[in-house]
């Protein structure tokens, strides 16, 4: 029996049934990524793994650091192939590791390769996986095609024009590619160049003198109406912890113009991003309820933690980890005072700690009001929970202590198109759960129930809740 078989993490009958019956053939709906819109739009074609499988992840970086592996071999100048042979030389040492199981699965899956991949197999599968690139049905819309994704939500400054967006709609492509609005320069004060300059980009995008601070959060406004009309429905925002310390209007904007003139100080004050990052934050989520938007809050990690290899190669390669910040109170405090004016929107809480899941389980309960089911979400096992652990551990915590039949699913949070699969790890991973819950005497041996949530919470729920123009 090969390793990636049909009955793969599927492990009493019950789980095989729910899988087959009613998970498997459910389309996708991946409503975070990190996908370029520029290759969906050009319909890109791939021409090696390199390009398709190693070219942005920073997952298989960071393993391949981990087994000593050269920089030049990981994002440095070594050619395509010598990188994915020096993939290959890792992929061994990954047992246990979720890698592991997404390789082989994406093998499975894109190239119909069962074979494990090893220094031994490298070469050959990278000619086989090289001749099959080349064909059309390879390519980036294809691909989205084959592998049943109705929509996708890419992210997006919110300086960025959405062309690529605008070509795919204009062509007819019937796999909707929407934005997402990702405005966390706007909060980077304490990068003070690099937050200037991009303030005066959004000013000159939005044809706004920005001086003082209400002429940010009406840029910011125009580009959110922007986002609207191009299909945008949800923003999304990556950060330590919520931003929720209050002051006046009239201290934020004393403090905008101090840093906006970039003369008085060239320190920045903790307290004073803090205040400033809480009132941006705090616009932007009244503009979500405003337009019916879900804003998506990823709270927890330490970014970019290896400064030499930061300077040397970049942010986002691999050098981050979970952090331990104290999220309860800061998150109340956000959601309240959003939720005290009515303008709390749909709200997804994606925790990277684990040791948080309670915390977030329960908060998204305290909010529900009455009309829109699971309001406030506790989202799917995210960055270093995304594996079939942190999956099981988020679907418990939220099943203990929420609705799970209100959960609106997976998503890939990937740069990679061999990556939606992940979706499919995540279906055999819920059934084989409720599956042993049934056969344990847990939950009622009764698919019209138990298959009615699989089937919902792999698709339906999220096209529901998230209000995209999705069929």
């Amino acid at each position: 029996m090969s390793f990636i078989h049909d009955d793969f993490l599927l492990s009493t009958n019950t789980a095989r049934r729910l899988y087959h019956t009613f998970a498997k053939d459910e389309p996708i709906l991946d409503y975070h990524n990190h996908l370029p819109p520029k290759d969906i739009a050009e319909d890109r074609q791939f021409r090696n793994l390199h390009e398709i499988w190693l070219e942005g992840d920073h997952y298989k970086w960071r393993a391949m650091r981990c087994n000593g592996i050269a920089e030049d071999l990981i994002t440095g100048n070594a050619s395509p192939k010598d990188k994915f042979l020096a993939w290959a030389k890792t992929v061994p040492q990954t047992l246990r590791n979720p890698l592991y199981h997404w390789t082989h699965l994406e093998l499975k899956r894109y190239f119909g390769i069962d074979e494990l991949l090893s220094e031994s197999t490298a070469e050959g599968i990278w000619e086989q996986t090289e001749a099959a690139l080349a064909k059309p049905e390879m390519s980036a819309r294809n691909i989205l095609r084959t592998q049943k994704v109705r929509a996708l939500c890419t992210t997006d400054d919110p300086t960025d024009d959405l062309s690529w967006h605008k070509k795919c709609a204009a062509d007819g492509f019937e796999v909707g590619v929407y934005p997402t609005f990702r405005p966390d320069k706007a909060l980077a004060v304490h990068q003070l160049d690099a937050w200037n300059d991009w303030v005066t980009k959004l000013g000159q995008v939005t044809n706004i003198d920005i001086r003082q601070f209400n002429d940010l959060l009406q840029a910011l406004e125009k580009r959110h109406t922007y986002f609207h009309e191009i299909g945008c429905r949800l923003s999304d925002h990556g950060l330590n912890r919520c931003h929720a310390t209050y002051t006046s209007d009239a201290a934020v904007h004393r403090l905008f113009e101090r840093y906006r003139s970039n003369r008085t100080s060239r320190r920045v004050f903790e307290e004073d991003r803090e205040y400033l990052a809480s009132h941006i934050m705090q616009h932007i989520g009244r503009l979500n309820a405003k337009r019916g938007w879900t804003m998506q809050l990823h709270l927890g990690p330490i970014r970019n933690n290896n400064t030499r290899l930061a300077q040397k190669v970049g942010a986002d390669v691999g050098c981050d980890s979970i952090g331990d910040w104290s999220q309860a109170e800061p998150l109340s405090r956000f959601l309240d005072t959003l939720n005290s004016e009515d303008a709390l929107p749909k709200t997804v809480l994606y925790n990277v700690n684990p040791t948080a899941n309670y915390v977030f389980a329960t908060m998204a309960g305290n909010f529900s009001d009455g009309v829109t089911p699971g309001k406030v979400q506790f989202g799917s096992g995210w960055w270093f929970l995304d594996q079939k652990e942190g999956m099981e551990w988020q679907i418990n915590a939220l099943s203990n202590l929420g609705l799970l039949s209100r959960f609106i699913g997976m998503l890939t949070d990937s740069r990679s198109f061999m990556s939606f699969p992940r979706h499919e790890y995540f279906r055999r991973t819920l059934c084989n759960l409720l599956g042993q819950d049934v056969e344990a005497g847990l939950i009622p041996d009764d698919d019209t129930l138990v298959g009615s949530m699989v089937k919902n919470i792999c698709y339906s729920n999220a096209k529901a809740y998230l209000g995209l123009a999705v069929s």
